[in-house]
């Protein structure tokens, strides 16, 4: 592929209700607010502790399970032969002001299809870094069946909403690798948290250093959304996020064929984004 040269900011790709501030220069993306300010009680979340400790009242904090957050994964070095080998391939424009690369199967969510396509493995430099992850226990049995680079920038307002991965074809554990600028992942629930008298949507920040890896399983995973709102994009942030397959794609699981014909061309890391 041709390397990918330009800043990033001329375009976008927003469908929807999704924007950026490119897009917004020319199109009318205002919404009405409900009547009222909405109410949102603010956490922080300390990893030392794994409790989500409140920001701004003597509330009650309590215990923030699957998370975990792995300082210096990779090196200064590391990280810029990572971005360097990014960006020699191109960047596709995709919604709220980001760029991706996407290295994985052709997937249709909506009616659970999954087709191999062009994919031809995870890329090259991954290979070290997977092997890296899997001496942590919890991802001893870690296998990346996909990795997806994003590019954030704030001159093009980059976020991403709140959402949950998919789990039909997605496994337990989302891995991410922050790389050139700290950033804050935000875990949300809208729903509240009854059992601690919180009706309203709770909010638990995340602090992501430069070169960290996080690791969301368990409720972070299948319970919290997960966002990157667009005030917490201050520099140029680029991240590789790795997706394991879900038991259906597993041994004993309906589709474990076509789930080892996937492993095989992912862990062959020889691939090339889509």
């Amino acid at each position: 592929m041709a390397p990918d040269t330009s800043d990033g900011v001329s375009s976008c790709a927003c469908k929807g209700i999704r924007s950026c501030l490119i897009c917004e220069n020319y199109k009318d993306t205002g919404q009405l607010e409900a009547a009222g300010p909405k109410v949102v009680h603010h956490f922080l979340y300390d990893p030392e502790t794994r409790l989500a400790i409140c920001k701004y009242a003597k509330a009650a904090s309590f215990p923030f399970p699957g998370v975990l957050l792995w300082d210096n994964f990779i090196s200064e070095e590391e990280e810029k032969e990572l971005i360097s080998t990014m960006d020699q391939d191109v960047w596709n424009q995709s919604q709220s002001g980001r760029r991706k690369q996407d290295f994985g199967p052709k997937v249709n969510f909506k009616k659970r299809k999954v087709r191999i396509g062009s994919f031809s493995g995870l890329p090259p430099l991954s290979q070290k870094l997977v092997l890296r992850m899997q001496q942590e226990p919890r991802l001893a049995s870690f296998q990346p069946v996909e990795q997806c680079n994003l590019d954030y920038h704030p001159q093009r307002g980059s976020a991403i909403d709140p959402h949950l991965d998919d789990s039909w074809l997605w496994g337990e554990h989302l891995v991410t690798i922050n790389m050139l600028s700290n950033t804050t992942l935000t875990m949300s629930l809208e729903e509240g948290v009854p059992e601690l008298g919180l009706a309203e949507e709770v909010q638990v920040s995340v602090h992501l250093p430069r070169r960290a890896l996080v690791v969301l399983d368990g409720e972070a995973r299948h319970r919290w959304k997960h966002a990157i709102q667009r005030k917490d994009v201050h520099e140029r942030r680029v991240c590789s996020t790795y997706r394991e397959l879900s038991a259906e794609f597993l041994p004993g699981g309906q589709q474990e064929q076509l789930g080892a014909q996937l492993l095989n061309i992912a862990l062959s890391f020889q691939g090339t984004p889509i």
